[in-house]
């Protein structure tokens, strides 16, 4: 895991911890604090023992340069972009017409691009000098007498504290906030520049691919020539994908396909575990894979894993790649825009134990943990159930029926989805 501290207002950590969920292989640390000076403290606190450096804007990114190690990686969320746009788009809702924003923070070529991109003319007057907290008043001052001399129409500030005092004094602004699409780039960013990063690019990467209905296929072939065209229409498929990872491709003999990339390379075609171009082949048609992943120190270790994430990806159904990584921890589907991460070794007692209390694999209680925590609740339906597990609606309310005898659960409300059908059950996990 690459760890990642995080200093900023507390305001953003919500709004972090739902944008880092994309991203397995980060292991955040959270320092927030309304007071923005308490980011020298948190720099100096967190010192060397992180992989990278995230915060929340310039400015508690500049105060704190000092404080900061130089061989570990930071970097700032920055306020342009889409998070100009949308706080443009707002000022255009609240005004109706725009000629001319007074405007601190950012560049005179981040608006000239706004322009541009919204085929808008709208003039700018930009604060000159540099933004830091102590010119908070200088700053206030510069928009507060560019409206009220009618030289602009509205200001757009990067600082809440300016944004506060100029509705104290009626003048029409908007805060610049970071957008999701922002932090999760600023992610990929810090992502890319860690030194331990650099070294998992490079990393040996086993997969292995398996044609779950390749002896029924062949079944319905009415001669050898069939067969073999089915083993090379198969062939043909895989090797567009193995092409796009620029790896190594060898068949196991019949239903089973190895391929060897780097990680690197695996992470960009997927998108960082969220697209599986294999799956999304339309020369498909009726041949129906699912694919095991494995991440290792060594090729033995990655081999064992492929397989093992194999297993994962069978058991969940057709048409599903699942990973396991060094540290045996599961990642999968990969095809969900937040895939679920679990272990693969269950070690927790309490997990355990309620687990015997159900008869029920204590994986599956793991995932469904694994789902709450994706959601940000503690409440779950019969449907979501069986999605997570990868089984049919009907066993997932068999698992419930258990569940409930068990007192490993509890209903906690209903539901109510479509205006015909009957409410739904949302149940919870008992602590």
């Amino acid at each position: 895991m690459i760890k990642i501290g995080i200093i900023g207002p507390t305001w953003i950590e919500t709004r972090i911890k739902q944008c880092i969920k994309r991203f397995p292989n980060f292991n955040p640390i959270f320092k927030t604090s309304n007071n923005i000076y308490d980011a020298i403290t948190f720099t100096n606190e967190l010192g060397d023992s992180c992989d990278v450096l995230l915060y929340s804007g310039y400015i508690p990114y500049y105060i704190s340069k000092k404080a900061r190690v130089h061989t570990v990686p930071a970097h700032y969320i920055p306020v342009k972009g889409a998070s100009l746009y949308r706080a443009f788009y707002r000022l255009q809702k609240r005004l109706h017409s725009i000629k001319t924003v007074s405007i601190d923070t950012l560049e005179r070529a981040d608006f000239k691009t706004l322009n541009q991109d919204l085929d808008e003319n709208i003039n700018s007057v930009h604060y000159q000098e540099k933004v830091t907290l102590a010119e908070t008043e200088k700053i206030v001052e510069f928009h507060k007498s560019n409206f009220q001399n009618q030289r602009v129409d509205c200001a757009l500030t990067g600082l809440k504290v300016v944004s506060d005092r100029l509705n104290e004094l009626s003048v029409p602004n908007e805060w610049i906030l970071p957008t999701d699409g922002d932090i999760i780039v600023t992610l990929e960013r810090a992502l890319l520049a860690t030194e331990k990063r650099k070294k998992l690019e490079s990393q040996i990467v086993f997969g292995i691919i398996y044609i779950a209905n390749f002896e029924s296929l062949k079944k319905e072939a009415i001669n050898e020539q069939t067969i073999q065209r089915l083993n090379l229409e198969i062939q043909n498929i895989i090797l567009d994908f193995i092409d796009l990872l620029e790896g190594h491709l060898t068949s196991l003999g019949g239903n089973e396909y190895m391929f060897i990339t780097t990680r690197g390379t695996f992470e960009r075609v997927t998108q960082g575990y969220k697209y599986f171009p294999l799956f999304d082949n339309k020369k498909q048609n009726k041949i129906k894979m699912s694919a095991g992943v494995g991440f290792g120190v060594t090729a033995s270790e990655a081999g064992s894993h492929a397989r093992m994430a194999l297993l994962q990806a069978n058991e969940y159904g057709e048409g599903n790649c699942f990973i396991v990584k060094e540290d045996r921890a599961v990642i999968g589907p990969i095809e969900n825009d937040i895939p679920l991460t679990y272990p693969l070794t269950i070690t927790d007692e309490n997990i355990i134990k309620r687990a015997e209390k159900s008869s029920v694999s204590p994986f599956y209680i793991k995932k469904v943990i694994s789902l709450l925590q994706r959601k940000n609740t503690n409440t779950f339906t019969a449907h979501e159930l069986a999605a997570t597990l990868g089984i049919t609606p009907r066993s997932a309310n068999r698992l419930i029926v258990n569940w409930l005898d068990a007192k490993l659960i509890e209903v906690t409300g209903l539901e109510k989805v479509q205006k015909r059908g009957r409410p739904r059950q949302v149940y919870a996990l008992k602590k």
